[in-house]
């Protein structure tokens, strides 16, 4: 059974309750309540409420964003094109990366052991192989070729 969203505090908690099972962005939740038919003047009017009550942030829906992704694996370059194609702001995106306080050289040391044990390649296939995985995953070649090389090794 799917609500009606023809009234503002229709609109306002459908917002709620899909931002109490995980942070939205603005134009996330907007395209959500468009899906359910709400008109686009409650879906500003009740987001602009949300937002100066706190309950929407686009900061904080970023640092979500980029924290879950990180811990999935995934580099700055594959994080900063997904919240690109989410409709946030490039200096946004790219001040929430500087600031996560994630190591992403470390972070591609352990995604790298995860996915291949450790081992080093031993030709230029096997290079290539582990340089598209961790290309796709979002790590710059320069981190990729640092850790392939055995210079981003600390221990």
């Amino acid at each position: 059974m799917t609500a009606v969203l023809d009234t503002l505090v229709a609109v306002r908690r459908t917002a709620m309750d899909l931002l109490a099972r995980r942070e939205h962005g603005r134009v996330e939740l907007t395209r959500k309540l468009r899906q359910r038919g709400a008109p686009p003047e409650m879906i500003e009017a009740a987001l602009d409420r949300l937002t100066e009550e706190g309950l929407l942030s686009e900061s904080r829906y970023l640092e979500s964003f980029v924290s879950y992704r990180a811990r999935s694996g995934y580099g700055p370059m594959r994080i900063r094109e997904e919240l690109g194609q989410r409709g946030l702001q490039r200096s946004d995106i790219d001040l929430a990366l500087r600031e996560c306080g994630i190591d992403w050289q470390e972070q591609l040391r352990d995604v790298w052991q995860r996915k291949f044990a450790g081992r080093f390649p031993a030709d230029a296939r096997e290079r290539a192989k582990q340089g598209r995985f961790l290309s796709y995953r979002g790590y710059s070649m320069d981190m990729i070729s640092r850790l392939l090389s055995g210079r981003g090794m600390d221990d």
